[in-house]
């Protein structure tokens, strides 16, 4: 591959003064454009030369480039693979004890009129419209849950049933 790069400048008077006048901006961007073309050329693997011609009725730059473009491959990342955000067995004791509360052999303890459940009514409406079979499923999900986030540690990758209580052994 071969190919010409022109970059024109603004012509200078004899005393070096732009004939005509340019903001500091545009002349920074053409000096941004010859080095961003360098480090692509360079990057792709050509060779180029570089020739500057800043004086008489044509100030430009003109860069050279030549031989076979091969870019640079960027490494794949590997997707990270997180654990879900962990769920207290607390969390887990209070979204069960919600579920339970609903059920039919439940019906007479509730008291609409607490703190804690007048806090929570969009939830409760939420499981008073689910038939009874929903309801003991989402209660047996929450204190399987609680069981499982409680034994977290248990099922971190690497850890077997001999090191997963070690951090409880105090020695003697």
């Amino acid at each position: 591959m071969r190919g010409r790069y022109l970059i024109n400048m603004p012509a200078l008077l004899g005393n070096g003064v732009p004939r005509r006048w340019e903001s500091e901006q545009r002349t920074a961007q053409r000096w941004h454009l010859f080095a961003e073309t360098c480090r692509s050329l360079a990057a792709d693997g050509l060779e180029y030369a570089v020739t500057f011609a800043l004086t008489g009725d044509n100030p430009h730059i003109r860069i050279s480039a030549w031989g076979y473009a091969a870019p640079k491959r960027k490494p794949h990342t590997l997707r990270r693979i997180s654990l879900p955000a962990r769920v207290s067995p607390k969390q887990c004791a209070i979204h069960a004890q919600e579920a339970a509360w609903f059920l039919p052999e439940n019906c007479e303890r509730r008291n609409g009129n607490t703190t804690h459940w007048r806090g929570r009514m969009g939830r409760y409406s939420e499981l008073d419209a689910m038939a009874e079979e929903e309801l003991r499923a989402d209660l047996e999900f929450w204190r399987e849950l609680e069981s499982l986030s409680a034994q977290r540690e248990h099922f971190k990758p690497g850890r077997t049933d001999e090191t997963a209580y070690l951090d409880d052994e105090v020695a003697a």
